[in-house]
Formats: structure tokens, sequence, C-alpha cells
């Protein structure tokens, strides 16, 4: 079995476990927090991600890529300049963000101390981004695997543990909710700096080539700034888009009050179950990138061509059998969180957002892997500016409403799926229809 297929199926039974106690955990949220609090949390959580994103710098991806494309005898002195590269940008981040403390309004909304475990949050996210990296191009997948489940049952445990052991009032509840996602990140975070100290002191008993500082940081900085750039963009569209969602709704004739309520349902609810099966995708996207960057290099195209129709065929054989079980069991699913009729209309008519994004993830990890970062950055802008222009525009009519704001996203994923695959067949070369070889590779 190759090392590929082996390392994806460890971590989508791992993480498929971990979806497992998420799902149990979303359910605990929604029945603690209410729909109020629900809308509230998730409102907040993509400006988290993004403030986080920054600070990690995409480093899990650029280390990955460098530690897979390159001789093992490099890897100690790159992981050395990877590590002064992280105490520099973790400082920096930091000191933005306490700075920027104060000007930040969406944080006004929520518990004071709030803000100050999102700053916690920035090293720990930072310096496990090295270790993860260094797993993900060797291909010790176990280990990841190991941190991706630890963190979903440490956040339940402490999750049901503080709930059931106090009372906590609105405003201190959703404060709550959200250390336990920061304590389990802890937990994460000694667990992979461990893993990684036992690998670096066994990298100093081997023979290593120095590399300069110099050209590793330009290594590292060529991959992370367009990922990361990637990433911002995604965070920034999914931290605007509930205010945007909101927006349209209330031109559309609906109060403050509902458009929060139904904003709660569409992504604590209906998207909470849509993207379920996503970590088998996620799962892909880890194996992937060092894969496909090690092929690559290697120009091995016919390896490239047999990886995307393998990628291909698996996302088709489980998402499209799980789209008819969320339109069938729309109800039941969606009555496990809330009993809401309207969260369970919301997961039906998502399912093609759902669907496409299970192609979507692999897909850009393909293209992160061929050091096609820019196409995949324009892919993003144009289909996002296409999905916002009608969210707002179909979502701000009375007879749409949040339908409208669905068919926007719908369509914004289409979009996205269709430049994906074809910026990657013409890339490698192969028939948009077959993915088989027409062109010979120069």
């Amino acid at each position: 079995m190759s090392t590929f297929i082996k390392g994806s199926l460890l971590l989508i039974v791992a993480s498929f476990i971990g979806e497992c106690v998420e799902f149990v955990m979303n359910m605990v949220l929604a029945k603690e927090l209410g729909e109020r609090g629900l809308g509230l949390y998730m409102s907040i959580l993509p400006t988290v991600f993004l403030i986080v994103l920054l600070a990690s710098f995409e480093l899990p991806i650029s280390i990955s890529k460098f530690i897979a494309e390159k001789d093992a005898k490099f890897h100690r002195s790159m992981l050395k300049s990877a590590v002064h590269l992280t105490i520099i940008t973790t400082a920096f981040f930091m000191i933005v963000f306490i700075l920027l403390m104060p000007f930040l309004t969406m944080f006004h909304d929520y518990h004071p101390l709030f803000k100050w475990l999102v700053l916690l949050l920035i090293p720990l996210i930072s310096f496990s981004a090295i270790a993860r990296g260094f797993f993900m191009g060797k291909h010790q997948m176990g280990k990841i695997a190991v941190a991706n489940l630890l963190r979903k049952i440490v956040q339940l445990g402490l999750l049901v543990f503080l709930f059931q052991l106090f009372q906590f009032d609105s405003e201190t509840s959703i404060l709550i909710a959200f250390f336990t996602f920061v304590g389990s990140e802890i937990v994460i975070f000694l667990y992979l700096i461990h893993m990684f100290y036992i690998q670096y002191q066994q990298l100093k008993g081997r023979p290593a080539s120095f590399i300069s500082g110099k050209e590793v940081r330009k290594n590292l900085i060529s991959v992370s700034i367009p990922t990361t750039s990637i990433r911002v963009f995604h965070s920034l569209t999914h931290a605007v888009q509930p205010f945007l969602i909101k927006a349209a709704l209330l031109n559309a004739g609906v109060s403050a009050t509902v458009a929060t309520e139904q904003f709660g349902l569409l992504a604590g609810v209906a998207m909470t179950i849509g993207f379920f099966p996503g970590f088998i995708a996620h799962s892909l996207l880890i194996v992937l990138i060092p894969t496909v960057s090690k092929a690559y290099a290697q120009r091995d195209m016919n390896r490239l061509q047999q990886l995307l129709r393998q990628v291909m065929s698996f996302t088709l054989l489980y998402g499209v059998p799980v789209v008819f079980v969320f339109y069938f069991f729309a109800e039941p699913l969606t009555n496990l969180f809330l009993h809401s009729t309207t969260a369970a209309g919301y997961l039906q008519v998502l399912l093609p957002y759902f669907l496409l994004h299970f192609f979507v993830i692999p897909l850009q990890a393909y293209l992160i892997g061929l050091g096609l970062m820019k196409d995949a950055f324009l892919h993003n802008i144009w289909s996002s500016m296409i999905t916002f222009g009608l969210i707002y525009l179909l979502g701000s009519m009375s007879q749409f409403q949040m339908d409208g704001v669905i068919i926007g996203m719908n369509t914004g994923t289409v979009l996205l799926t269709l430049m994906h695959y074809m910026t990657i067949c013409k890339k490698i070369g192969v028939s948009y229809y077959s993915l088989r070889r027409e062109v010979k590779q120069v």
C-alpha cells in the first residue's frame, strides 16, 4: 500500500472519530448557549481563526513542502532557521494585536477576557505549526492524527465538565466555550512540541549539511506568503460573511434578533452537519501537499495523473451517498441540535455547497503542491466576489431572504470547483473528461 493511501486512511479514521466527538460537542454548545448565544459564538469564530492564521504564517504547508522536496541532510539546518523565523513573526503579531485590541470593535459584544484568550492562542498555534509541518513532510501522519483527535477529546471533556459543574450567564457561557478551545490547543502544543523535540534530537545524530538561513527563509516565505494570502482571504470572507448575511436579511425586512437566530441555525446546525464528512477532504489535503510537491519536483507526471484520478474518484465515492443521506434525513439530523424545521430546510438546499467543497479542499492542496498558489488565490477572489454579490443581492429581496443567501453560496462554490479542476488538468496535461494524458508536458 502506498504512503499516500496509508497516510490518508490513518488520518481519515482518526478524523472520523474526532468529527464524531465534535458533533457531540456542537450539540452541547447548542443546548448550553441557545440560539442567540450560538449565533454570537459562531459569528466571532471566523475572526478568531483569521488572527490565529496570520500568526501561523502557513508554516505547516511551507515546511512540509521543504521537507518533502529536500534531502534529509538539510532538515536540521532548515528547522533551526524556521524556529528563528517563527519567533520573529510571533512576537510581531502579538505586539500588533495588543496595539489594535482597543480598536477591534467585533470583540465589544463579548466578555473582556475573550480577546486575551485570543492573544494566548497566537504563540500556541505558531510554534505548533513547526512540528506539524515537519511531521507532514516526513509523512508521519500518525502524530498529526493523534494531535487532531486529542484536541477534540480534550475540548469536549472540558466543555462537559465546566457546564455540568457550574452555571454561567450568557456572556460568560460564550467565554467558557471558547476557553475550552484554547485549553485543548495548550494540550496539543505540549504534545507536538514534545514529539518534535524527540525527532530533533535524533536528527542531531545523523549526517547534516548546512543551508543558509537566508535560503531557508526564501524557500519558506515563497510558499508561506501566497498560501497565507489564500487563507487570509478565505478567513476574511468568512469573517465578513456573517455580517453580510445579517445585513442582507435586515434589508429584506427581517429583525436583528431573527437574523442572528437564522445565522445561528445556518452556521451552527446546518453547516456543522453538512461539513461533517469534510474531515475526509482535510485528511487528503494534509497528505496531498507533500506528496504532490515531491512528485512535481521529480516531474513524475504519471504519478500526478494517478493522484488526481484517485482524489476525484474517492471524493465522488463518499460525497454522493453523503448528500443523499443529508437530504432524506435532514430533519432527524438537525433535531439532534435544535428542534427546527428551518435548519432542516437550510441543510437540504445547501447540499451542492457541501458536495463541491469536498472536492475543493483536496484540489486546492493539489494546486499548492504544483506551486500554483497564485492561481488558487485568484480563483478564491473571483468566486468570493460572485458569492458575496449574490448573497447581498438575493438575500436583500423579501421573497428570497435566506434562500437567496444560500443560492449565492452554492453558485460561488460551483465556480471555484470548476476553476481549480480545469487549472490542474491544464497544468499536468490531462483531459477534463477522462483525466488521461492528452499532451506531452514539457
